[in-house]
């Protein structure tokens, strides 16, 4: 019983943490969300599959 109360307070505790970086965001949006501007996923500059956008039209690099 221990252990499901540990483990519900540390989801509780990331929810949290999350939900805190959104109100605090402006527009509530997380930057830097497209896969097209991280260069670990994206090593050939391809446009993200999602949204279409090319690394260099991403104002977020």
């Amino acid at each position: 019983m221990k252990l499901l109360f540990i483990t519900i307070g540390l989801l509780l505790l990331a929810v949290a943490g999350i939900a805190i970086k959104i109100w605090a965001k402006k527009d509530g949006e997380f930057a830097g969300t497209c896969a097209s501007q991280n260069p670990m996923l994206n090593k050939d500059g391809e446009a993200c599959g999602f949204c279409g956008k090319l690394p260099e039209n991403c104002e977020n690099n």
